[in-house]
């Protein structure tokens, strides 16, 4: 429902700077419940200020239009990511998906406990963990983006209970069956995105998206050893315990989470590190050059600082 453009901010001087522009698609612009969880998701992201969450630093209003100005990540989302590996038949190594989701429930663990400037809980649940809301830059960096549809206290427009929120594949199994959400919801989608990055696929997958939220809620989980050879048993456990389908016996925390992949990774000395998957995106994208953007080529032009007019 929105859609986010490169653009270059420009300062005194000669101060240029390459950022994102989000806005709401214009079909939905003037839906109130649109513009609210708009400028909801802003307020809410302005002060999640972590190196593994992709930073707002504006919300403005120009022609009519709300739009944010954010971190402009030069990478990629990690579905184009696994796309790449698909059309060059690479597997991704196992560790370094093992690493992608650390640092993911590393941003979700400072998400979920985050708190207002009167120290108040917002209670926090993402609500839409897939790998289009999970950027890769080039440098290494893992990045979780788009609080859209986030539940968060008194923030969001939320019919939680009546409504599905998210990607019918990534979704987890009280999201599918109508209930209200806790953190943990996120921490299942997590297993989907590592599983997915494992295997190659998406396990849970369907023809339709009710028959995906059937395969999230009922299907047998497979032996992820079976379809991925040489997969340690230690991620094997990991995956099985993030994606139980009872929320009670998922790991409790996204910082649990990451705990226990850091063990994996780091009990035998030097594992993943940023510095390591950034070299690995230059062989992956021969130094990225297919995605080196024309800056004098903006398809989008916002002066960043206008008032909201005062009649609408």
């Amino acid at each position: 429902m929105g859609c986010v453009y490169e653009a270059l901010q420009e300062g005194s001087d000669g101060f240029k700077k390459r950022v994102a522009i989000k806005i709401i698609r214009q079909e939905y612009s003037n839906l109130p419940q649109f513009r609210k969880n708009f400028i909801g998701e802003a307020r809410l992201v302005a002060d999640l200020i972590h190196s593994n969450i992709v930073q707002t630093y504006h919300l403005g209003y120009a022609n009519k239009q709300y739009y944010m100005v954010m971190e402009y990540v030069h990478g990629v989302n990690l579905e184009q990511f696994m796309l790449q590996h698909r059309a060059l038949g690479w597997d991704i190594p196992c560790e370094l998906a093992a690493f992608v989701v650390s640092r993911l429930s590393r941003a979700l663990a400072y998400a979920h406990i985050h708190r207002d400037w009167d120290n108040k809980r917002l209670g926090i649940v993402h609500r839409d963990v897939s790998p289009k809301n999970i950027m890769l830059s080039y440098g290494g960096d893992v990045k979780l983006t788009d609080f859209g549809i986030a539940k968060a206290f008194n923030l969001m427009y939320s019919k939680e209970g009546e409504i599905i929120a998210g990607r019918s594949d990534y979704l987890s199994p009280e999201q599918a069956r109508l209930e209200v959400t806790d953190p943990r919801a996120d921490i299942f989608s997590c297993g989907v995105v590592m599983a997915e990055m494992i295997l190659g696929f998406n396990p849970f997958l369907g023809n339709t998206p009710e028959e995906s939220m059937n395969n999230i809620c009922e299907m047998p989980l497979p032996n992820f050893s079976n379809l991925r050879p040489g997969l340690e048993n230690s991620l094997q456990k990991i995956l099985t315990e993030t994606l139980h389908r009872d929320r009670k016996l998922r790991y409790q925390t996204a910082n649990e989470l990451m705990l226990e992949i850091e063990k994996v990774l780091y009990s035998k000395g030097y594992g993943p590190t940023n510095e390591k998957l950034a070299s690995y995106m230059r062989r992956l994208y021969k130094d990225g050059q297919a995605y080196e953007d024309d800056l004098s080529q903006l398809p989008v032009s916002f002066a960043l600082n206008p008032e909201p007019e005062t009649n609408d």
